[in-house]
């Protein structure tokens, strides 16, 4: 394309100075471990993929429970309050920082994005968006957070919705986008 290009020219794409936040060895040698050691262990190891993640500089509480099918990009962007799951093939696209809260649940195949690309500018910039997700929040499965979402305490998303503006405590949500259904209540 070069200088025909109208809407975005990859040859122009640069990635900041450090964006990753670490060295590009120190990246290569988690996606190795991550590929081996971490996914490879079997199902029961949770102590382990706490450890494996916690070298690497995440911020994981008590009693996390980490599916070996689990993926994550930067761990040193990663927080995750005590007695939280993960659930099997989330991805954590931690380019930018994420947080999960305290007895907060990311069930299996959600997709949380802490990253995009600058669309509007011919060079494609990738930017960084963190990501919240506070305490005792039920992300269902199979749903996509877009960059720089906030969950607010106690929100339920719903199977398949896809998360394009902030949520309430306490709501919730479904679809794609995803939009209010009605407040969460506790049978005691």
């Amino acid at each position: 394309m070069g200088d025909n290009s109208i809407y975005q020219d990859l040859s122009k794409f640069k990635l900041p100075k450090n964006f990753r936040g670490k060295p590009a060895i120190i990246v290569q040698f988690w996606w190795i471990i991550q590929s081996t050691l971490f996914s490879w262990s079997p199902q029961f190891m949770y102590g382990w993929r706490r450890f494996l993640l916690r070298l690497f500089g995440a911020k994981i509480g008590k009693k996390v429970i980490i599916r070996p099918s689990v993926k994550t990009t930067y761990p040193w962007n990663l927080r995750i309050g005590d007695y939280s799951w993960i659930g099997d093939n989330v991805v954590l696209y931690s380019v930018g920082e994420i947080k999960i809260g305290r007895n907060t649940v990311i069930s299996q195949k959600s997709y949380i994005c802490a990253a995009s690309h600058e669309y509007r500018k011919l060079t494609f910039n990738i930017i960084k968006a963190p990501i919240s997700i506070e305490d005792e929040v039920w992300i269902s499965t199979d749903v996509f957070i877009s960059p720089g979402i906030n969950i607010k305490k106690g929100a339920v998303i719903g199977a398949r919705s896809s998360v394009f503006s902030d949520v309430g405590a306490g709501e919730i949500q479904y679809g794609n986008p995803s939009r209010y259904i009605k407040p969460r209540e506790i049978k005691k």
